[in-house]
């Protein structure tokens, strides 16, 4: 990925988004063009549309480990987190005949499961955030404690977007359902999916969302896995396609671009993750030698390719920006909300202070990332951090 400039260019904020993979691109543009038809229509092109989500739904219920008819596409990951908390809490409700119900979630939630918790509450929802260790880790035994008899719903993050932590997901499913079995366990899967080894029969949720332009697939699809025999209510209403749970023509090129990048994800995974970790690790390495610097997240269950930092005495955003000149894309706090000057809720839940969840760092590298750039990056924010010091008012160096 480079620019012909006078500098170097490293894209390291692949956690926001990646690259599409050539090979998805080239499989997207026929249903761009010729392959023209509504996947809703009787007629032959409507047939043929069809038979293509058929495939990408296979596809990915294959690398996934459940049946194509637990997959629904939706429009991004921040969809599927608000359909599945939503509609899970919904049927609750309707079934149960009341207007309270109980959600578990934790503090180091998304924005897209956070603000969908939060908006509940003004409903009458209660909800209970559990907290992290200082390694961004939930402990199944909060959540198993924060249990009540009308609890509907557990969401827990399967990898922090932020700091990289991979959450236990398996074990805090399966003690909530020793406890309580009627209790639904979803989990926002966006950063793991793609990435690591994510099979949703193996792990026992009951939901698992995933977005497509995490894993180089276009931005603008994502999915829902709803395990067969679990009610989740729809959120949009429609024409009755994803088998009447998601009204909408489907994004066609999209799904099948999600589907084949999956795919191909897979089928690197274990190659690309080798690299990624000897890259990760040297970067991390390098970086903890700044004086006043330290790792956010797991030392050792975390992404293959996050490295994320505090730097005591900087400003997340003027680091950002350096960096931005010297051509290397980062982020600071949450790459969504990267607008926002509010410190990361993630790093403040890990216990950080204000003043240092301020100064934070995300790299996030990818399959095209060299050892070259990863040096590059080690230099310039190495230069960046004492020129910023050098400046700051707080600096004591």
């Amino acid at each position: 990925m480079s620019h012909n400039h006078d500098k170097k260019f490293v894209y390291a904020d692949n956690a926001a988004t990646t690259s599409v993979h050539p090979r998805v691109l080239a499989e997207m543009l026929p249903l761009m063009g010729e392959v023209c038809g509504n996947p809703s229509s009787l007629h032959q092109k409507g047939r043929e549309a069809k038979t293509y989500i058929d495939t990408a739904r296979e596809r990915i219920a294959s690398v996934l480990g459940c049946d194509a008819k637990e997959i629904y596409f939706t429009g991004c990951g921040s969809e599927s987190d608000n359909w599945a908390i939503k509609g899970a809490v919904q049927n609750y409700l309707e079934r149960n005949k009341t207007d309270k119900c109980h959600i578990i979630t934790s503090k180091i939630e998304h924005h897209a499961v956070m603000h969908t918790c939060k908006a509940l509450e003004k409903k009458g929802i209660d909800v209970t955030y559990v907290g992290v260790d200082e390694n961004a880790m939930i402990n199944p035994d909060d959540v198993v404690a924060a249990m009540r008899e009308d609890t509907a719903l557990v969401a827990i993050m399967m990898a922090n977007n932020e700091v990289g932590t991979i959450e236990p997901i398996k074990e805090i499913t399966k003690r909530v359902k020793e406890k309580n079995p009627k209790v639904v366990v979803f989990t926002d899967a966006v950063q793991a999916v793609g990435h690591i080894p994510v099979n949703a029969h193996d792990l026992g949720v009951d939901m698992l969302a995933f977005s497509g332009h995490k894993f180089r697939a276009p931005k603008g699809v994502g999915g829902l896995y709803i395990k067969s025999g679990v009610v989740c209510k729809s959120l949009i209403e429609g024409g009755g396609q994803e088998r009447g749970k998601r009204g909408g023509t489907e994004n066609m090129p999209g799904i099948v671009g999600m589907g084949k990048a999956l795919q191909l994800a897979s089928e690197e995974m274990q190659d690309d993750n080798a690299r990624l970790c000897v890259l990760r690790d040297d970067l991390i390495t390098k970086l903890l030698a700044l004086p006043n610097a330290r790792l956010t997240g797991h030392p050792t269950k975390r992404l293959p390719g996050t490295a994320s930092f505090t730097f005591e005495y900087i400003e997340g955003e003027s680091l950002l920006l350096m960096l931005d000149m010297m051509g290397i894309c980062a982020s600071t706090g949450s790459a969504c909300s990267s607008k926002s000057l509010e410190p990361s809720h993630v790093l403040l839940a890990m216990g950080l202070p204000h003043e240092i969840a301020h100064g934070s760092l995300r790299l996030t590298l990818s399959h095209e990332t060299t050892q070259a750039d990863v040096d590059y990056i080690v230099e310039c924010v190495t230069k960046v951090v004492n020129r910023l010091r050098e400046i700051s008012p707080l600096g004591r160096n």
